[in-house]
């Protein structure tokens, strides 16, 4: 995904240009950190206090040039109009998040405000077409079968969370003023791996992983079958 998002970035902006960059719902700041490290103004939301807590230690072990490009901010990321300005930033990130809203309408819209003119707006979702894809090819027949006719279902923390379809999101998008520029699929071959699995320690064959990952990402009908969408709308 990060590949993804670095290829939209180019694209949408002048290469060099130091952007600024809100990440809603940022973890442990897997994805701040790293485009802070690239150069880019980085503001990190999270309302987790133990992901927070990750995120503040993995800030206080980088270089001080680091640590002055990122601001945190405790927030469940529904108030952003409370902390930001609108159009203070070029890039908005919210990945992984919307599963975990029951009516992400609002708080899309609150995203979209935070954009300036040709932001970019990048989304990371469960995806709604393929939820039976994974009890499907694990023998979950029951679960499949169920899969077809909602967006729920229950995540590997025991959650009961949500799932977005395509076509809803591109009308949300396009109703919020960031309309659809590309989508991607994110896990297509890997999505029945354990989180605990190894990673390949063969440095080829990792690249491998990651060629044929990003290229079904792109390509239909592959992209349209993975466990994740990553969308990518720009402010108009």
């Amino acid at each position: 995904m990060a590949r993804q998002l670095d290829e939209q970035m180019a694209g949408q902006f002048s290469v060099g240009q130091r952007l600024r960059v809100l990440d809603v719902g940022m973890g442990q700041g897997t994805q701040a950190l790293r485009l802070a490290r690239a150069g880019h103004k980085v503001t990190g939301v999270e309302q987790d206090a133990t992901m927070l807590a990750l995120a503040r230690e993995a800030l206080a072990a980088e270089p001080e040039g680091i640590r002055s490009r990122v601001r945190l901010v405790e927030s469940d990321g529904r108030d952003t109009g409370v902390h930001f300005l609108p159009g203070s930033f070029d890039v908005v990130l919210c990945h992984g998040v919307l599963m975990y809203v029951e009516n992400p309408d609002a708080l899309l819209a609150g995203l979209a405000r935070m954009l300036a003119p040709g932001g970019l707006l990048s989304l990371l979702v469960r995806n709604g077409d393929a939820l039976a894809m994974r009890p499907g090819l694990a023998g979950d027949w029951a679960t499949a079968l169920t899969s077809f006719d909602t967006t729920a279902y229950t995540n590997h923390l025991g959650r009961d969370v949500r799932a977005d379809r395509l076509d809803a999101l591109t009308s949300a998008l396009a109703g919020i003023g960031a309309p659809l520029h590309t989508w991607y699929g994110v896990r297509i071959f890997t999505d029945l791996a354990a989180d605990d699995a190894p990673v390949p320690e063969n440095p080829g064959e990792m690249d491998a992983l990651l060629a044929a990952e990003e290229r079904a990402g792109r390509t239909d009908p592959y992209r349209g079958v993975a466990a994740l969408l990553h969308l990518c709308g720009v402010r108009g």
